[in-house]
């Protein structure tokens, strides 16, 4: 049953992957998602049903347009790719126990757990893509992520009768909202109220898993951007002075959090005694 349910969610992400590319390209310059239908940018042919197959029309049409023979950037398979194997992995983790689920309520919490964590995962590529294009994180898609996360999260909570989660999230939320509006504070240069916003709905996430995941995938998003940082000074591709993109390191970190934060925390406190 759980490799059923990674399967058909790697499909899905398949499918909404190839919507991502539109959503990526089109959000950031304030374009409609929805029309006008996508269409070669040089030649503006609209691209039919056939050539819009995820990554496999890519690589029929050997990466370019069918009627100006224009490049078609690799990215475009790869985001849909990578959708795909992050939804698989999600579904997979997340359906771990699903055949011990014994009631129709725990069957349909649990698809509901599923869902708002599959939408964490779009969110995610689109959210880090247009980061590193443009560095800022779109109030189109973060604001309405809230209402979507908390309706899918309550859902669930009410729903499998676990409040104490959904309260825990409501409180994680606020937590990792709060610290990152004081760091925005106290030194503006270093964070956006791009990042503050996300931090709210990651926060979410993480403190739904628990309280170590909330700590680890918090602190992991620092430790990530941090090594990256470094990095790029030593190879001297940039300095003290140059503005990076922190987006795709909070959310890498909140799925750290999310996947293995749990373990992480666990092992931590049995290393200094405390657990």
């Amino acid at each position: 049953m759980v490799a059923v349910v990674g399967v058909l969610s790697g499909v899905l992400g398949l499918i909404l992957g190839s919507f991502l590319n539109v959503v990526i390209y089109r959000v950031p310059a304030g374009m409609s998602v929805v029309a006008p239908p996508s269409a070669c940018p040089r030649c503006a042919t609209p691209i039919k049903p056939i050539d819009n197959i995820p990554v496999l029309s890519w690589l029929m049409l050997r990466g370019r347009c069918r009627s100006c023979r224009t490049a078609i950037s690799p990215r475009y398979p790869s985001v849909e790719l990578g959708t795909a194997i992050l939804f698989a992995v999600v579904a997979v983790v997340f359906s771990t126990g699903i055949d011990e689920l014994s009631s129709n309520t725990e069957i349909i919490a649990w698809a509901i757990e599923l869902a708002a964590f599959l939408y964490l995962a779009a969110i995610t590529v689109a959210l880090a893509m247009i980061d590193i294009d443009t560095h800022t994180l779109p109030n189109p898609i973060v604001l309405p992520s809230y209402a979507v996360t908390i309706v899918l999260l309550t859902a669930a909570s009410l729903v499998g009768g676990d409040v104490d989660s959904l309260i825990r999230a409501l409180v994680g939320g606020a937590a990792l909202f709060a610290f990152y509006f004081v760091l925005l504070l106290v030194y503006p240069r270093g964070m956006g109220f791009g990042d503050v916003k996300l931090a709210g709905v990651l926060g979410l996430y993480l403190a739904w898993i628990g309280w170590g995941p909330l700590v680890v995938g918090g602190f992991a998003a620092f430790l990530l951007g941090g090594i990256f940082a470094i990095g790029l000074v030593l190879l001297r591709k940039a300095d003290r002075k140059t503005a990076l993109p922190f987006g795709p390191w909070m959310l890498a970190g909140a799925w750290i959090g999310i996947l293995i934060g749990e373990p992480l925390a666990n092992s931590y406190l049995t290393f200094v005694g405390l657990a």
